[in-house]
């Protein structure tokens, strides 16, 4: 209820006063406790919001998309748990932060976070002393983003979550593992890539690995290059593609009319260190954005989707991933996400699982009705505040919103 209800401020000590104005230190002792130190679990409760929620948004269409993402909390000081200097989206660079994976699944019209992690930095996994002050679980080892992300994934898929096209971003699209991961976990994928990752254009792959050389012992089994026979970059690629190949394209409705921009896709296979391979990596899409206003190609994804998907339909799908960020808008603006202000990894992951919760119920009240019901805003009351309440380091003057 706290987090659902009106209010600038979603950490416990002002839920408290909005909740329970007149015995704000019992409700702020309940809610610390739930928060920080009661033993609840986090998959389960997670697992418990999906079962409620994707009922409702099944209501207008089926799951198409797993989208991984993650995001940043900038945060102050250096003793709470996983936060290091590290890329923070929230403000476009590196400062001091926490970050956390997440998996959501969604629909065209509705997402839903449905597993949360935080990434713990290297530095945070070798201290010892660190790890115990902020309770991280001792089974907890360092793993990349990515190695987050295709764990999350694999889970969903033992638990048979209604599957869709795993959607994410460059920082996870051009680790090949990732990307080879999903595949072995039965998903088709379509996820970005950087401009200098290589491929071999349409109609060429490896060369075959070399003949056995009398006396040398086995054969050869290793694809191979040489200086006549190299892939290209997906830029490369890009720039030498003739006029026709480029399709202007509309994928859906913005906020101010329909987006478009240019595109092209071709049947590539891509060429990640597959001399060290003995087949050579299966055909899948490249697909390609440059805009009319732009000088170069602009965005760039690799897709496992069927050869013979229309190119509107398969950019409507690699750009999908929008809607996650609007999850992460309204997750922090409205519900508090990045409010927490305690230190440990039960904390952490107890409230934006909370956060998530209140976020399953919103979908799920939204889902009940019509898109052009679900416009309009609904506007939550709360009781006044204590005349003389003041949340912990706020100004002696001011009073909280």
């Amino acid at each position: 209820m706290g987090l659902l209800l009106p209010g600038e401020r979603k950490s416990v000590e002002p839920m408290a006063a909005r909740l329970a104005p007149d015995n704000v230190r019992r409700m702020h002792q309940s809610l610390h406790h739930l928060v920080a130190d009661a033993p609840w679990n986090d998959e389960e409760m997670l697992a418990q919001v999906r079962q409620q929620a994707l009922p409702s948004m099944q209501r207008h269409g089926a799951v198409v998309a797993w989208i991984v993402d993650d995001t940043g909390f900038p945060k102050q000081g250096k003793h709470s748990v996983g936060v290091a200097r590290q890329y923070c989206g929230q403000i476009g660079k590196h400062d001091n932060c926490q970050a956390a994976v997440s998996l959501s699944i969604a629909t065209w019209s509705s997402s839903l976070p449905i597993a949360w992690r935080l990434y713990l930095p290297e530095q945070w996994c070798q201290d010892a002393a660190g790890r115990r002050r902020v309770g991280v679980p001792e089974e907890i080892a360092f793993q990349s983003k990515p190695e987050i992300a295709l764990e999350q994934i694999q889970k969903a898929v033992r638990h048979e979550v209604p599957v869709g096209v795993v959607l994410a971003d460059a920082a996870y699209g051009n680790n090949m593992q990732f990307r080879s991961g999903i595949t072995e976990a039965g998903l088709q994928y379509a996820v970005g890539i950087i401009s200098s990752t290589t491929v071999w254009p349409p109609g060429e792959e490896p060369l075959p690995p070399r003949p056995r050389k009398p006396g040398r012992g086995g054969t050869p089994k290793r694809l191979q290059r040489n200086t006549d026979h190299q892939p290209v970059s997906a830029k490369e690629l890009a720039l030498g593609l003739p006029t026709s190949a480029w399709k202007d394209i509309a994928w859906r409705q913005g906020s101010a009319g329909r987006l478009r921009s240019r595109f092209a896709a071709v049947r590539v296979r891509p060429a990640h260190r597959d001399y060290k391979r003995t087949e050579p990596h299966p055909v899948e899409w490249l697909l390609i954005e440059w805009p009319k206003s732009e000088s170069e190609p602009t965005k760039y994804w690799l897709s496992t989707l069927p050869e013979r998907i229309p190119l509107k339909a398969l950019v409507k799908m690699a750009k999908h991933r929008w809607i996650v960020e609007r999850d992460y808008e309204e997750l922090k603006q409205e519900l508090g996400l990045g409010h927490y202000e305690g230190r440990s990894w039960r904390g952490f992951h107890h409230h934006a699982t909370l956060c998530i919760a209140a976020y399953g119920f919103l979908v799920a009240e939204r889902s009940r009705f019509s898109p052009s019901a679900r416009a309009g805003h609904i506007e939550l009351s709360a009781p006044e505040l204590p005349q003389r309440f003041r949340p912990r380091g706020s100004p002696r003057s001011s009073r909280t919103a």
